[in-house]
């Protein structure tokens, strides 16, 4: 039997990458949302440092979401490939690291 699968284009690897990086920023926004508490958002005032409300915070994790899922479909990632999922850690990993060293200062009410 011939293998069928394409070879891996470097599109692939940056898909893998961004979804990491979208799914890591997912989970503070939704955390935060769902647990009614304002956190920092692109849309609050100034953007990423001023606070949101829960609602909001809510919608950009749930786009977060679907565009992570978007870019991990689109990489082609499966229990095969696992160097897409060694660049999709990395991507996970840089963001939750950037993620963690931004939102250090902000203060719980």
């Amino acid at each position: 039997m011939e293998n069928t699968a394409s070879p891996l284009k470097w599109y692939h690897y940056i898909a893998a990458f961004f979804s990491g990086a979208f799914i890591a920023n997912f989970i503070p926004h939704f955390v935060n949302g769902v647990s009614g508490d304002p956190f920092p958002s692109p849309f609050s005032n100034p953007p990423g440092v001023g606070l949101s409300s829960p609602l909001v915070n809510v919608v950009w994790a749930l786009l977060n979401l679907l565009i992570g899922y978007l870019l991990f479909r689109g990489s082609k990632m499966n229990a095969t490939t696992k160097i897409l999922l060694i660049v999709f850690f990395v991507g996970f990993s840089l963001m939750s690291i950037n993620l963690g060293v931004h939102f250090m200062g902000k203060a719980k009410v």
